[in-house]
């Protein structure tokens, strides 16, 4: 299972972004100080690490240094929002930077995308009696292939990699087809209406009124 620390002094925040990386499946670790975020990096064997800059103890900076020695990939989440503050995190190394207030779900995806960046991202899942293997883009059931369109495949890998989340249309939209959300609902709600009949999962992806959908993942 693929690990992640979250250095972050905020007792909140931490515990929000804990909470939202174990629903989409990520081990999670967190440290309230700088000096325990290096601490918990010598012998933690994390894959990733989000950090806050401002920490008590070391700040973000310096430990994103020694995050850099360890070779273990970070995204800074923040309130600086300056931009000499940006420039100066991701010419030391960090792999993304996002600011405060910030949206859980545009950090699960920046998460994902440094994860794959690393070769890090699951290649296999077995979710609900599918079996998805991601590199080959194939679905099967019972060993008989279930057959996707390529935008159906992209679809179901945002429910399973975001479970237990409500995902607005126009997210869906934008994250699936990659373009700006013009208000149509119907293209996102026809494709969910196929995956659900071609995959079975008529009960795990549910219609959230008002909102979009969510994949309710098996306990």
């Amino acid at each position: 299972m693929i690990k992640i620390l979250i250095v972050e002094d905020e007792e909140a925040i931490a515990n929000l972004i804990r909470m939202n990386l174990r629903n989409a499946g990520y081990e999670c670790e967190v440290a309230g100080t700088g000096n325990e975020g290096a601490d918990r990096m010598e012998g933690g064997n994390f894959d990733l690490c989000i950090l806050d800059i401002m920490l008590p103890g070391i700040d973000g900076y310096e430990l994103l240094e020694y995050a850099n020695r360890l070779q273990l990939p970070a995204i800074f989440l923040t309130a600086k929002d300056g931009v000499p503050d940006k420039v100066k995190g991701l010419r030391q190394g960090a792999e993304d930077y996002m600011t405060k207030p910030f949206d859980i779900l545009e950090l699960l995806a920046r998460v994902e995308n440094v994860l794959r960046r690393y070769n890090k991202l699951e290649q296999e899942m077995d979710v609900c009696g599918l079996h998805v293997n991601i590199p080959a883009r194939s679905v099967t059931r019972e060993g008989r292939e279930i057959s996707l369109t390529m935008k159906e495949f992209d679809l179901l890998l945002l429910f399973l990699r975001n479970p237990d989340v409500a995902l607005y249309r126009e997210m869906i939209y934008e994250q699936v087809w990659e373009s700006n959300y013009m208000g149509d609902s119907r293209t996102v709600d026809l494709h969910v209406q196929r995956l659900r009949k071609k995959t079975g999962l008529e009960q795990e992806i549910e219609a959230v009124y008002k909102v979009g959908y969510r994949f309710r993942r098996q306990r």
